[in-house]
Parts: C-alpha cells; sequence; structure tokens
C-alpha cells in the first residue's frame, strides 16, 4: 500500500466521503463516533482506521496504519528502525521532524507533509498521515481535483 504524501494512503485521497471509500474498500470492520463527533471507520485487513472531520461535511481528513505492506517512496517503513527510515526521507528532502516522547513511544511529526511516525524501541509501529492545511489555513482536499 502506497503512501502519498500529501494526498493519502493507496486509494485513498483525502477529501473522500464514506461513499467513495466503502466503494473502493467496502464496508468498515468498525465505524463509530470519536469524542468529537467525528465519523471513524476501522478496517482489520488493512491496519487502518480512517477519521471523517465532522466540522468538514465528513471528508476523509486524517489516517492511522499500522500494515507491515505501506510503502513510502517504495521503502517499507512499519517494523523499520527510524534511523533508516529518516535516512531514506533525506533523498527526498524529508529532513525536520519535532520529535515527542511517551513512555516506551516516540513521535517523528514532519509537519509540511503532515506524517507521523510512531516508534516503540526504536522502530516504526505505526503511521499517521493527514490532510494538508494551506496558506489560507484551509483544508487542501485533493478528492475530485485533476
Amino acid at each position: 500500500m502506497k503512501i502519498n504524501p500529501k494526498i493519502g494512503i493507496d486509494k485513498l485521497i483525502f477529501g473522500m466521503k464514506q461513499t467513495d471509500v466503502t466503494s473502493a474498500y467496502g464496508k468498515p470492520d468498525r465505524n463509530y463516533k470519536d469524542e468529537d463527533n467525528n465519523v471513524i471507520f476501522a478496517y482489520n485487513k488493512l491496519k487502518m482506521r480512517l477519521t471523517f472531520y465532522v466540522e468538514e461535511d465528513l471528508k476523509l481528513g486524517y489516517i492511522v496504519a499500522s500494515s507491515p505492506e505501506l510503502l513510502l517512496f517504495g521503502n517499507k517503513i512499519i517494523n523499520k528502525k527510524i534511523s533508516d527510515v529518516k535516512k531514506d526521507l533525506t533523498s527526498k528532502s524529508i529532513t525536520k521532524f519535532t520529535q515527542e516522547e511517551f513512555d516506551t513511544f516516540e513521535n517523528y511529526f514532519n509537519e509540511e507533509n503532515w506524517m507521523i511516525f510512531q516508534t516503540e524501541f526504536d522502530e516504526v509501529v505505526k503511521f499517521e498521515i493527514g490532510a494538508i492545511i494551506n496558506q489560507k489555513d484551509e483544508f487542501d482536499w485533493k478528492f475530485g481535483k485533476k
């Protein structure tokens, strides 16, 4: 499953509606609302959790994934050492990361591409990607754009 920075993952494109996603991947294994009333789809087989923002007309705006099949610029990232992932990203000029620590977990956040690499014991265990916010402080929805 190919990660497309600023766009989404695989067939998932930021700005899709729930019907677009179910057309591509079928019914989710879980469908619930979070504390902000956003709609969450969870797909067990894909190891992905999708967030549709209620304040944005329920458009897909955030993806959390942990599938070992995730590819970023042709490289697997899950279960890979964060130092190797960061080294691979350097060739794509992705070098700025904000680092946060929580117990045994560390997050490496790249704001330019709105990507988070969550690590435990120095290996990437989870990947998060969100829709980009443009200069006008609005979401830059990619779905439906040519």
